[in-house]
């Protein structure tokens, strides 16, 4: 095939930017993790006496 022929070819879309909502959901979903921990971690030891 000659090397002067135009290829038309279709332009890569740009990256997709990760959802908002997921996102919040994570984060949401790691804040209660870390309170569940603390709460088994004095579970655990104990709360040390003032």
């Amino acid at each position: 095939m000659s090397d002067n022929v135009i290829k038309f070819r279709k332009p890569k879309p740009p990256p997709k930017a990760p959802n908002p909502l997921l996102r919040k959901l994570m984060i949401i979903a790691a804040v209660i993790v870390v309170f569940a921990l603390a709460w088994i971690y004095v579970q655990v030891t104990g709360v040390p006496p003032q």
